[in-house]
């Protein structure tokens, strides 16, 4: 992602509903998980890092961008600048690993996927958030550097193909994804913007539907995963 998309992820991050319900996910996926040490690939700005430390969990955000590392720091954060492709840490040293929005950005995914399962100790959770379906493909991704959106299929693979065991898949924001698909066919760049009040609350309201209706199975725009290292 180029610095100006960082920036422009860190000024909406905290009220846009999208990322706000994001978040809602993580601690909601945080619940029965005893704390311990944490490690957030992709972390641009930090945002959901905040979320694991505000959890008690000891984390470290990483990022590729010299800009979204001193972003983060300059938030108070734990930082390395690294590629998830390579990263400096030692094997088997964390409980959790998260990477949202990071697969789709690279080629060799599946050596993210490896580095994930090498972090991770026995029996450590890996938390995934990925665009899905091609068929919502758009200038919206090329303008953020995506390679690719998953299906079920090409996102289970790559995670088994890295050494974990797939827990749990299921879609979010299946409620919106008409109107996404609609606004992406006449999209000419990113979607990062700022939405007005009533429309951002709207969405919101929209979005936590999903919490309590079962639709988890049906297409949605993003695809989620748990998995774990086995012991």
């Amino acid at each position: 992602m180029e610095a100006t998309e960082i920036r422009r992820l860190v000024a909406l991050e905290d009220t846009h509903w999208w990322y706000r319900e994001r978040r809602a996910i993580l601690r909601r996926e945080l619940r029965g998980l005893r704390p311990g040490r944490a490690l957030d690939i992709g972390a641009a700005g930090g945002g959901n890092t905040r979320v694991l430390v505000e959890d008690g969990w000891d984390a470290t955000a990483t990022d590729f961008s010299e800009v979204a590392v001193q972003v983060a720091r300059e938030r108070g954060l734990k930082c390395l600048l690294a590629d998830a492709r390579d990263l400096p840490v030692a094997p088997g040293s964390f409980d959790l690993v998260t990477a949202f929005d990071v697969l789709e950005h690279i080629d060799e995914d599946y050596l993210v996927t490896e580095q994930i399962a090498k972090a991770l100790r026995p029996g450590g959770r890996t938390l995934i958030a990925v665009p899905c379906d091609m068929a919502l493909w758009s200038a919206h991704d090329e303008a953020v550097g995506h390679v690719r959106r998953y299906c079920r299929e090409s996102l289970t693979a790559v995670v088994e193909k890295g050494g974990l065991q797939v827990e749990r898949l299921w879609s979010w924001n299946v409620l919106l994804r008409p109107l996404v698909a609609r606004h992406r066919r006449r999209s000419t760049g990113s979607d990062l913007a700022e939405t007005p009040a009533l429309v951002n609350t709207a969405l919101s309201a929209v979005v936590m539907l999903e919490r309590h209706l079962p639709v988890t199975s049906l297409k949605g725009v993003t695809l989620f995963l748990r998995a774990r290292k086995p012991s």
